[in-house]
């Protein structure tokens, strides 16, 4: 079933679950009011009672753009939907300075965006992948995120255009990955970051990337890493958590969706077990830099999210998890709806802030 619809706009009721206590964490309420924003339900969408108010929030500005239900069948469908969840994004902030260069990648020219902040040099700089199931995204989506990242954190933020799935395959966006983390790197000084800070960011497959380059760099000698932050992270090919069979559909991200991704994603499913696809089974994982954990609770992949921190911790690496109850996957990016992603970002702030 690699091979399924993105989403099916053929949704059964969906299912009750209870939120476990490592996912217990109350947040305030903090959506951007809206007077044309409706609460019920439209055509045939449920929305699952059981959804924090600003996801609730997300959900019904997703159907008011007409963005669910849907059916998608192909890649290309896939990604011309994508340009339309920009509605969702906002604005883009102003920062102090943005650039955009590209290096000598492993499959030709590689582009960055590199985001200044307001202030005096040298910064913290973190190295940001964005997310879209290794098949969607590119510096351009990311950009409202990546604005946001660097205001927020006073960080200087370079974010990476690497190859997609599945014209390019696992593991092309890691080898990608891994040339954008050398070359920033060895620039970070003339960029005006700190050459002791360099983290890596990442939301979803961007998480699953980040934290695989956290693997290789250590595998490698270098680049130094000196933090990692996983939202929402991808970790493992398998289809068997509970957070998976309680949100497997009705949640936004939904189980066959993450088939539909990996299916694209891997050449052959043999290598799902490969440890940079499924980070979740690399043998030996303490010599990664400390990680901070963001996890959505009404998420097919909050569990094995968890599971890699636990993992982490295991291994004697410092972890932060950091659970959002009641949220769905991806609403780190949806700041026209809510707030809340600026207090996600706060979060993270106060992470690098300890380093």
């Amino acid at each position: 079933r690699s091979n399924s619809p993105l989403r099916s706009s053929q949704k059964g009721p969906s299912p009750s679950w209870s939120l476990e206590s490592s996912a217990t964490r109350t947040l305030p309420v903090d959506v951007i009011p809206r007077t044309d924003l409706t609460m019920a339900a439209k055509g045939s969408v449920h929305i699952p009672s059981d959804l924090a108010p600003e996801s609730r929030a997300i959900m019904e500005r997703a159907i008011e753009l007409g963005l669910v239900p849907d059916e998608i069948t192909t890649v290309e469908e896939a990604r011309a939907k994508e340009v339309r969840d920009r509605a969702l994004m906002g604005e883009p902030p102003p920062v102090a300075a943005v650039d955009d260069v590209a290096i000598d990648g492993p499959g030709g020219p590689l582009p960055l965006r590199i985001y200044r902040p307001a202030g005096e040099p040298p910064f913290y700089t973190i190295l940001y992948i964005h997310g879209g199931g290794w098949v969607l995204g590119s510096i351009d989506h990311a950009d409202v995120d990546c604005r946001y990242l660097a205001l927020d954190t006073g960080s200087l933020v370079v974010s990476v255009g690497y190859r997609l799935a599945p014209e390019h395959k696992f593991p092309a966006g890691l080898d990608d990955v891994f040339a954008a983390a050398e070359w920033t790197a060895a620039e970070l000084s003339g960029l005006g970051g700190d050459p002791a800070r360099l983290a890596v960011a990442g939301s979803s497959a961007g998480g699953n990337l980040a934290a695989a380059l956290c693997l290789l760099a250590a595998r490698r000698g270098g680049p130094r890493i000196s933090h990692q932050v996983l939202i929402y992270p991808v970790t493992d090919f398998s289809f068997d958590t509970a957070s998976y069979r309680d949100f497997a559909e009705g949640y936004w991200l939904e189980q066959e969706d993450m088939r539909w991704f990996w299916g694209h994603y891997l050449e052959t499913p043999d290598q799902g077990a490969d440890p940079l696809a499924s980070i979740l089974r690399a043998p030996d994982l303490a010599a990664l830099p400390p990680a901070t954990i963001l996890t959505a609770g009404c998420d097919v992949l909050r569990d094995e999210a968890e599971a890699y921190g636990e993992r982490l911790r295991e291994a004697g690496v410092p972890v932060t998890l950091r659970p959002y109850p009641g949220q769905l996957h991806g609403f780190w990016s949806c700041g026209a709806v809510t707030s809340l992603p600026r207090r996600v970002n706060d979060d993270i702030a106060a992470a690098l802030g300890r380093d």
